[in-house]
């Protein structure tokens, strides 16, 4: 079946086929098929240098693939600016540092992409969010900038600022890897939470717990390839592949 054409009864929010990816001569993606269906949470652990970020990365064109196909909600990602503009609409991204300006406060870090990308009105931007700091719990930082805050505060604020765009499907690439593991706990349950209302979610996450309790699949990726991928008990308690085996007995105590 081709990712352009999915199932009428399980349409794909994403669909990956047979993606390649090179950095020069080094094989970063090698022949990835994944389709991640509206509502449904994807967990891709693996080593680092495998191939996870590359692949999150490709999905709203922040990286270029050389050969496959990435569909997104019906939409090709290819040279069109115009199609990788409707991308982008869709898809939320957190990255494993927070990007926020820090001149700005918290509140116009959200409100400024609303205002530059939709052109929506300061206020209407504003109201919107604060009503997205009070769904990461923290809508009292409002008024401080990024310096003053926590590194879990921080990325609250990250996700906040993604939410405020509308988008369809969310990224996660590794976004409590540079916080200390005292702050971890706060912005996992932020991501607990957008993943109990439904939104569909990709994260490249270490956090074995996480991915137990939240993901539908969890996919791992060795030396730029998928693996394994199946359902969290399955993929914890009966791996299939001696190299999944191998890697979840370093990381899971």
């Amino acid at each position: 079946m081709s990712a352009q054409q999915p199932s009428n009864h399980e349409p794909s929010a994403i669909a990956i086929r047979n993606l390649d990816k090179w950095y020069g001569t080094y094989h970063a993606l090698r022949n990835v098929t994944l389709s991640v269906k509206p509502g449904e949470r994807i967990v891709i652990c693996g080593p680092s240098g495998s191939g996870k970020s590359t692949l999150i990365r490709c999905v709203n064109h922040l990286e270029e693939h050389q050969k496959g196909e990435i569909v997104v909600n019906g939409v090709t990602l290819n040279d069109s600016l115009k199609n990788i503009d409707a991308i982008r609409r869709d898809v939320g991204m957190v990255f494993q540092h927070f990007n926020l300006f820090p001149h700005l406060t918290v509140l116009e870090n959200c409100a400024l992409p609303q205002i530059l990308s939709r052109g929506t009105p300061r206020k209407l931007a504003e109201d919107r969010g604060m009503e997205l700091l009070e769904r990461v719990r923290i809508p009292e930082q409002a008024l401080k900038y990024p310096g003053q805050l926590s590194g879990g505060q921080q990325q609250r604020v990250a996700i906040a600022r993604a939410l405020c765009m509308a988008p369809k499907i969310m990224l996660f690439d590794e976004p409590t890897s540079a916080l200390d593991p005292e702050m971890v706990k706060e912005v996992l349950e932020t991501m607990v939470a957008l993943a109990e209302d439904g939104m569909t979610m990709i994260v490249v996450t270490h956090e074995m717990g996480f991915a137990r309790r939240v993901a539908d699949r969890v996919v791992f990726m060795d030396k730029g390839a998928i693996v394994e991928s199946s359902a969290p008990d399955a993929f914890f308690d009966a791996p299939t592949h001696e190299r999944t085996r191998s890697f979840l007995s370093q990381i899971v105590h």
